[in-house]
């Protein structure tokens, strides 16, 4: 008896040598770190000397496969339940992954995005550590990255990053390269919702007589205000989208602030009807640039696929320039410069270039306009959207309106 307790204490001394392993149910148990989560594995060995030394090995083969990247849960215990969750799972660094995940969705996107969608993964990556392993992370790690997102950042800002980081993360989902639910631990943050804020038509007659000094900056808000184009879709008309005689006008592009011509918001062009203001504009426009010839510009529909069209700018700075050296074209922010300006002198209270769209839903909307009509008009994919913005200016409950309908109706029912 007392021989075989100086060896089974022995062998306790020898087991309490070796970290990570130790005696579970009468057989040695390995136990690590993997993916955040503390692993016990029985091997099935009775205590010795012999098997010790090999479950020490055998501990510190797995901790050196973790580190490399090349742990394999099933290959060392095949018959354990977590190697039916983690057997398909791979150990890849996050900076790795974004270097493959980049081009993948470049496909789908044009150039200009692509750099937006860049910089924002390199700026998760560098908050959560590129060099760790994707397996590891935690919502909470994902909850701690919005954390710091918004620490400096516009809400705005750090919802970009957060739902291009979502993107990353469920593609890494669906290869098993982590764990599910990172993705959606991306929670945006709540904004406050910015009311339209339209002109009036007393602020516009200000902007047109006291802050424009240059008949195209009048005809290129005029135009805006009655056809409620985006900055990007006005900077990128061409004279050649012009039809005076149908007085129409077709969206078939946009310019970006890089100077890339991209197809509009939603990927479908489309057709503007042309209220009077808006025809003389695009009159006045078209013969400032009369001796401008048409010059080839590229639209991407995405990164790989793009058209050439021979086009002429409707609106260009060469129109006003003293420089001999300028962009043919403008683009937003070059517009929103000049939008400033133009506000400052009328003397009207200070808006965004985009509350010209703003200004022709709801002056539209307040004059009745068909919702259906308008939305279209403006490039929206439904009206559901319209309703939702400028339920404000569409006035449900008037009286008036209810009058409308009833004469309608009855009118229908006399016939």
């Amino acid at each position: 008896m007392g021989r075989e307790r100086t060896a089974a204490s022995g062998l306790e001394a020898e087991l309490a040598k070796h970290k990570g392993i130790e005696l579970h149910g009468g057989s040695i148990r390995v136990v690590f770190m993997w993916r955040g989560i503390r692993c016990r594995e029985t091997l099935g060995l009775p205590l010795t000397k012999a098997n010790i030394k090999h479950a020490a090995l055998l501990r510190a083969a797995i901790l050196h496969e973790i580190n490399t990247g090349h742990f394999e849960y099933g290959r060392h215990f095949p018959d354990s339940k977590k190697a039916t969750n983690y057997t398909a799972a791979k150990d890849e660094r996050i900076g790795a992954l974004m270097d493959r995940y980049k081009p993948l969705k470049a496909v789908d996107i044009t150039p200009m995005t692509e750099e937006k969608y860049g910089y924002a993964l390199d700026i998760c990556a560098d908050l959560l550590g590129s060099e760790r392993l994707a397996g590891i992370l935690l919502p909470e790690d994902i909850q701690r990255l919005r954390t710091q997102l918004i620490a400096t950042r516009a809400p705005s800002t750090a919802n970009h990053y957060l739902a291009t980081f979502a993107g990353f993360l469920a593609w890494c989902e669906d290869n098993k390269y982590c764990r599910e639910g990172l993705a959606a631990a991306c929670v945006r943050f709540a904004m406050i919702e910015r009311e339209p804020d339209p002109l009036t038509k007393a602020e516009f007659e200000q902007l047109i007589n006291k802050g424009c000094l240059h008949v195209q900056d009048s005809a290129a808000i005029t135009l805006a205000i009655y056809t409620g184009l985006r900055p990007g879709e006005l900077c990128g008309l061409a004279v050649e989208d012009i039809d005076l005689i149908s007085g129409q006008l077709h969206i078939s592009r946009a310019i970006t602030a890089d100077g890339t011509f991209k197809v509009p918001k939603t990927g479908k062009p489309r057709t503007v009807l042309l209220m009077p203001p808006a025809l003389d504009a695009c009159k006045s426009l078209i013969g400032l640039v009369a001796k401008l010839e048409p010059r080839p510009v590229r639209i991407y529909m995405n990164r790989h696929e793009s058209r050439l069209e021979m086009v002429t700018p409707l609106l260009s700075p060469t129109t006003q320039a003293r420089k001999k050296v300028i962009n043919y074209w403008y683009v937003p922010t070059s517009w929103n410069s000049k939008w400033a300006a133009i506000q400052k002198r009328s003397g009207i209270r200070p808006r965004r270039p985009y509350q010209t769209r703003h200004t022709y839903a709801c002056w539209c909307l307040t004059a009745r306009g068909n919702i259906a009509f308008i939305a279209k008009q403006m490039g929206h994919k439904d009206f559901t959207m319209l309703v939702d913005v400028y339920a404000k200016w569409m006035d449900d409950e008037s009286r008036n309106e209810m009058e409308l309908i009833w004469r309608g109706i009855a009118s229908h029912q006399t016939q």
